[in-house]
């Protein structure tokens, strides 16, 4: 079904602005759409064959519908480096640039479907599409073995949207609207500040519980797998609350009268269209991740930066590039609430949805993944949380509060920057220091 074949289902008023202001237009749709643009189809819809012109209309729409498409160019570029053998560290950099317009087009497809099958099953494929970028390079790191990659690439999602992107809205904003005491509403805010704790929590036990006398390596896998369950349940719990009970609290409002976000009042291509190209472009995801994971020590020699660094710093910031950028320019437009929904609601699902179900995964394809991270990856995490939930609690905000968020995000980025540590020497001093408690007990 093509773009002629969706007019046909809107003649009646079926498919209305309304029910995408009442029925989930959540914050990440909103900032995917501040970087869309109107495509010009008067050319095409000059073709008479009607079969070829409904496919020059979707590849229109797709691939020219959003101000990223020249980084498309990425794409062709990395899979003939990696054919050609013209450098590692080049195939990992195009690869990268390849991954911002696919996760900004992947959330504009899942949209798409979302007129066809409702705000619910929109919003449960925007809960688990949301982050498919970071989903399929976690997976590809997992059967890889590169289990250190996975687990920092994880935490500088996390890192990077509640300092990085948060804070760059709040400083943008407060700047941009230094006259005007900027607000939000807290109770998103809290609702995310609580569940982000409790995944700090499910972190912390099992690193803390390796210092413990009775400490063993089965136990404490064991302990991370049981976490990574509990925190499935309450993600779970989160949907039902995001999705049925409390909706009006996740629908993002939009104004009318917006001209530079493209809000569609109908759907730009077809139901079967959108799934396929949804298909498709997941495929050239897994891909390119597959490639960025392969690639990844190839291009810590050659720059000379550390994988923790990279996989912590640089993955998070290219592959969630469009993303980011949306959450800063509704900041610009003092629309906080929809800059906090895409910084926080990202943070949540990373941790306590992508994390527990990777951890989960490498247990039922037989890897030993915990899911604690090393004292200093935690105690980062724990304090990002804390100054981000300091930073939220009255409701209201100004350049300075983005302002020390960034500042901490670069701090952050420095102490990796320096740490030149293996990624696995860490994890095995945790591991000898609990079998040396267990043979001292002995």
């Amino acid at each position: 079904m093509a773009s002629s074949e969706a007019s046909e289902l809107l003649e009646n008023g079926s498919i209305k602005k309304e029910m995408m202001r009442h029925g989930g237009r959540t914050a990440h749709n909103m900032s995917s759409s501040s970087l869309r643009k109107k495509s010009d189809l008067s050319l095409v819809s000059t073709i008479r064959v009607g079969f070829l012109r409904e496919f020059l209309v979707n590849l229109q729409e797709v691939l020219l519908g959003t101000k990223l498409s020249v980084l498309f160019l990425a794409v062709p570029f990395a899979i003939v480096a990696e054919y050609c053998s013209f450098g590692r560290a080049w195939v990992f950099g195009l690869s990268l640039l390849g991954l911002a317009p696919l996760a900004e087009r992947i959330s504009f497809l899942t949209e798409q479907i979302a007129f066809y099958t409702g705000p619910t099953v929109g919003g449960l494929l925007n809960a688990t599409c949301g982050n498919a970028t970071e989903l399929i390079i976690a997976i590809f790191a997992l059967i890889q073995h590169k289990v250190d990659v996975l687990k920092c690439s994880l935490l500088g999602s996390v890192l990077s949207n509640l300092l990085l992107v948060l804070g760059s809205s709040l400083f943008c904003g407060g700047i941009v609207n230094i006259s005007k005491q900027q607000k939000f509403d807290r109770k998103q805010a809290d609702v995310n500040s609580l569940l982000l704790f409790l995944g700090l929590l499910c972190h912390v036990l099992p690193l803390m519980f390796k210092f413990t006398a009775e400490a063993t390596a089965s136990a404490t896998l064991a302990l991370s797998r049981a976490s990574c369950i509990i925190m499935l349940i309450a993600y779970i719990a989160y949907l039902v609350f995001q999705l049925w009970t409390h909706r009006q609290l996740f629908d993002a409002q939009d104004d009318d009268d917006d001209d530079d976000v493209v809000l569609d009042e109908t759907p730009a291509v077809g139901f079967w269209s959108a799934f396929v190209w949804l298909v498709v472009m997941t495929a050239i995801v897994a891909l390119l991740s597959e490639y960025v994971v392969a690639t990844i020590e190839a291009a810590s020699d050659s720059w000379g930066l550390s994988v923790s660094f990279i996989s912590l710093i640089l993955l998070p910031i290219v592959g969630n590039a469009a993303e980011h950028a949306g959450a800063i320019i509704f900041a610009f437009k003092n629309k906080l609430d929809i800059s906090l929904g895409v910084a926080l609601g990202s943070a949540t699902q990373i941790s306590m949805f992508v994390v527990p179900l990777t951890v989960i995964a490498s247990w039922i394809i037989g890897i030993r993944m915990e899911l604690g991270f090393n004292l200093l990856e935690t105690t980062t995490l724990a304090l990002s949380i804390l100054v981000t939930t300091l930073a939220l609690q009255d409701g209201t905000s100004h350049y300075m509060k983005g302002l020390v968020l960034v500042l901490c995000y670069l701090v952050i980025g420095a102490c990796f920057f320096v740490f030149r540590a293996p990624m696995n020497s860490s994890i095995n001093l945790e591991y000898k220091s609990s079998q040396d408690h267990v043979t001292m007990r002995v």
